[in-house]
């Protein structure tokens, strides 16, 4: 865990809610939570993420180490359940709980509330959207995916790996994981009630703080824009290789329906030459080569699918987060702030007012309780946003963490179309020699065609 300072605690339902606008009248959510007290950070637990002495805001993490810290496997389940509505389920394997749970949207719909009731400061990935009518193959298959990828930034955050509600969504094996895990959450609080360091936070971030959250939200911003356009490109050069299979299996079939033509052959159209006969016992076995070609094609692209275009996504996906963890962060806590600070100025304004107007004491006395009150709220609101920087730090140097990501993607497009190309190569080069009994000369030799001149027809 970050820091070695949270309790792997469950969730708090209502914590959500509390990033919500508060009416200008009353009191924020965060009014009735006390303040976390001011105590030393604890050591880590075993298994726990290591932290540099001295700041526990500083991360220690390389990709090799986040990547092994789980690998959970997604897979449909091919039997469906119920009897008029069709229930899409999943097989969740985790290989560091080595556990087989099943689970449907709906269950990762409560386990990604969950996340956010306690870690409302973190990058909570997005889940894919529920489609209720008129879900496909493809789409259930693209949302199987997201599933995936979501599951898997979750099981290696730092944060959300040490915590209960990981492990109960990835082994419980109960009937009813929702209840679960929403019984797990009662009379519990986010994150920054049960952080030890959460009244500490300021004290360790940067005095430019502000200024680096907005260089690192614009720098992520533009690193997102560019991995979409990549992400794009890459899908394109998938669905041309998809379609080149395609079209390389149906060239070869169409050769092969040439060849096999039975249709009798006119002696006036013979003259006395055997080169249409010769042509269609050459063209008969064409498309074993060209289904090969086609079948090499299609794996190139599958495999592309899977190590490049997936691994783009995973990263967009975290990408996306950090920038709803931004957008939470200013609509959210420092809202809230604000809002406290306005109302805590309208009750300066009426106790001078009351103190003008020489109003009874009692009133006078209520109103001095109600600014006491209001104080005391923006103290909490203040810590808060404090914490949430604190959390935001740590989230951007994770971002930064996945960055090496990049070679590992590049890496892989690159091997793919080597191999690609070096597979398909020797395929058209096995095929070439079949082609000699295409052409034929004078006397029925062969004759090879020489390369066509000027790029138009051959001599």
């Amino acid at each position: 865990m970050t820091g070695g300072a949270m309790d792997p605690l469950p969730t708090a339902p209502g914590a959500a809610a509390a990033e919500a606008e508060v009416d200008e009248e009353a009191d924020p959510p965060a009014a009735d939570s006390p303040v976390p007290p001011v105590s030393e950070p604890r050591a880590p637990d075993a298994g726990q993420m290591q932290v540099p002495p001295g700041n526990p805001l500083l991360l220690s993490l390389t990709l090799q180490e986040l990547l092994a810290r789980d690998a959970v496997q997604v897979e449909l389940v091919p039997e469906k359940k119920g009897l008029f509505l069709k229930h899409v389920e999943y097989e969740v394997s985790s290989q560091r709980f080595k556990s087989c749970v099943y689970r449907r949207y709906n269950d990762f719909v409560v386990f990604h509330e969950t996340l956010l009731h306690k870690f409302p400061y973190r990058m909570v990935p997005a889940l894919p959207p529920k489609r209720m009518l008129g879900a496909d193959r493809e789409f259930i298959e693209a949302r199987r995916r997201a599933l995936k990828r979501f599951i898997n930034l979750v099981a290696r955050h730092p944060p959300f790996s040490e915590d209960t509600i990981l492990k109960l969504f990835l082994s419980f094996s109960g009937p009813d994981v929702q209840n679960k895990l929403k019984e797990s959450a009662q009379c519990l609080g986010d994150e920054f009630m049960n952080c030890r360091l959460a009244a500490r936070a300021k004290d360790f971030l940067p005095a430019d703080i502000q200024t680096q959250f907005a260089m690192s939200r614009e720098l992520i911003r533009n690193i997102y824009n560019s991995f979409h356009k990549l992400r794009d490109r890459a899908e394109r050069m998938v669905s041309r290789a998809i379609d080149n299979a395609a079209d390389l299996l149906i060239f070869g079939k169409e050769l092969s329906a040439l060849g096999s033509d039975t249709t009798p052959l006119p002696s006036w159209a013979s003259l006395n030459s055997s080169t249409w006969g010769s042509l269609k016992q050459a063209l008969k076995g064409l498309s074993v080569e060209f289904a090969l070609l086609a079948d090499k094609a299609a794996q190139q692209g599958k495999q592309e699918e899977n190590d490049v275009v997936e691994k783009l996504n995973l990263f967009l996906d975290l990408l996306q987060s950090y920038k709803d963890l931004c957008e939470r962060h200013e609509k959210g806590v420092l809202h809230k702030h604000q809002r406290a600070l306005h109302k805590y100025s309208l009750m300066k304004r009426q106790m001078v007012s009351a103190a003008v107007q020489s109003r009874e004491p009692e009133s006078v006395e209520q109103l001095e309780s109600r600014i006491v009150e209001q104080e005391n709220v923006i103290q909490t609101m203040e810590l808060r946003s404090h914490f949430s920087l604190y959390c935001l730090h740590q989230e951007t140097q994770l971002v930064h963490v996945y960055l090496p990501l990049t070679s590992h993607i590049l890496g892989a497009f690159v091997n793919s179309q080597i191999q690609g190309h070096k597979e398909m190569s020797k395929v058209w080069n096995d095929l070439q020699p079949k082609l000699r009994c295409l052409f034929v000369g004078p006397h029925g030799a062969p004759a090879p065609p020489r390369p066509p001149q000027d790029g138009l027809s051959a001599h």
